[in-house]
């Protein structure tokens, strides 16, 4: 009782922190105040994380090479954001009759990646697609991007020779000679 008389003075909250102790125990706080700091922490912890999600690559077992460049760089700057990603190849028809296709697709790309990427679950089949995950390879840091130079003069040296250098120069016709008057009656 002597401790909420207390409270009441100072104008303050009797918060029960551990109601099994014998006796129990108690602290004096001002109990909006310390929910108002607990909200404000959880707020700035969840600034500073970072969520990991699990982004998809989809391709077909006929995906043409170029493409499936495309689409590794495209994992590779996935994976430089943190996230793990979902390698899909995706059959239809008389392309199920063939999984070694998309599994050889997969081993390659898994080749490429590899030192970038750790392989999270291997190639499996699920109904008409395979699919692997993988992440980020503990240790690996992405390339950093080159900035591309600032200022006014970083155009080429010598325009007009790099100009005429790509033209070829002019044929002469075979009735054109130079110096000589052309008619239009021959």
């Amino acid at each position: 009782m002597r401790a909420l008389d207390i409270a009441r003075d100072r104008n303050l909250d009797l918060v029960e922190i551990s109601p099994n102790a014998v006796p129990p125990v108690c602290k004096l706080m001002d109990y909006g105040k310390y929910k108002y700091e607990q909200a404000k922490k959880e707020n700035e912890a969840r600034k500073n994380q970072k969520t990991i999600t699990l982004k998809e690559i989809r391709m077909r077992p006929r995906t043409d090479e170029h493409d499936i460049d495309v689409k590794t760089r495209k994992i590779q700057q996935f994976l430089a954001e943190g996230d793990r990603v979902r390698v899909s190849v995706q059959f239809r028809g008389a392309e199920m009759r063939h999984p070694d296709i998309g599994r050889k697709l997969l081993d390659e790309i898994a080749e490429v990646l590899k030192g970038s990427a750790i392989i999270e679950r291997t190639p499996s089949m699920e109904g008409r697609m395979m699919s692997m995950i993988v992440s980020r390879a503990p240790g690996w840091e992405p390339p950093k991007k080159q900035a591309p130079p600032t200022g006014k003069h970083h155009a080429p040296s010598a325009p007009e020779e790099t100009a005429s250098a790509a033209m070829p120069p002019p044929t002469p016709e075979s009735n054109d000679v130079p110096g000589t008057p052309t008619s239009k009656n021959s």
